[in-house]
């Protein structure tokens, strides 16, 4: 299980959502590198990085702030928001993001995403952002038909790195990680399956790591470390002791 501390970026600020509402952002910081940096000396394994404007927009916004991220901190970037096209793709490795995160693309344009992760293995993670089950897209401003798991089985056998899985009713609202979502998730799919949206706490991270919780390969998690409100320290640790 890997713990991934969240940078979400709006108009280069290092901001918290409320249910991916932007006219809810709490501002946390201005300086993108520096919390990375933070992130990484407190001994993350990971930075996962969101471009929220991009993700409304189409396209990467925030270009300088996550280039910024790259060249600060030597562990590896994931990316999402704004990936639409192999262009984008492909320049976003090389500019030395470990992994892109594709999440309306899923949805508009499987085939690309396929294309992508056949073409970039191990590079390419699929963001499946679900509202009471359904999957929203369009930096979540649009809800689809679509099931969650229904989504993810559609990328069974392409050789996707990950799934990131979000639940937008408890994004940013502490109130503790849709378990039993992410579980039904995960053990539907032979992808590994990252929850994200919610995680309040220590709690919630001795909960990820109970046996029943197994098949779930990692979590996001954002404003319980802005908030003081997750001991980096201790989830670090415990994590680490769970892997024996």
């Amino acid at each position: 299980m890997i713990l991934y501390p969240a940078i979400d970026l709006k108009q280069g600020q290092v901001v918290r959502l409320k249910q991916g509402d932007m006219d809810q952002a709490t501002v946390y910081g201005s300086d993108p590198a520096a919390v990375a940096q933070g992130f990484q000396e407190s001994g993350f394994e990971w930075v996962h990085v969101v471009d929220l404007d991009g993700a409304f927009a189409g396209q990467t916004i925030n270009l300088q702030a996550v280039e910024a991220v790259i060249d600060c901190v030597e562990i590896p970037v994931q990316l999402g928001g704004g990936i639409r096209d192999m262009t984008g793709v492909e320049g976003w490795l090389k500019r030395g993001i470990s992994r892109v995160i594709l999440g309306t693309a899923a949805v508009r344009d499987p085939d690309f995403v396929k294309r992508a992760a056949k073409e970039f293995p191990g590079k390419v993670a699929v963001g499946i952002d679900a509202k009471g089950g359904k999957v929203a897209v369009e930096g979540w401003a649009e809800v689809s038909e679509l099931g969650a798991i229904e989504l993810a089985k559609r990328f069974e056998d392409a050789g996707i790195a990950a799934i990131i899985y979000t639940d937008i009713g408890r994004d940013g609202l502490l109130k503790g990680l849709d378990f039993d979502g992410t579980r039904a998730l995960a053990e539907a799919v032979s992808i590994p399956v990252i929850a994200s949206g919610g995680l309040a706490g220590i709690e919630d991270v001795k909960t990820l790591l109970q046996p029943d919780n197994r098949t779930i390969a990692g979590a996001i998690t954002g404003r319980a470390i802005y908030d003081g409100r997750l001991d980096v320290h201790e989830a670090i640790k415990l994590v680490q002791e769970a892997r024996g």
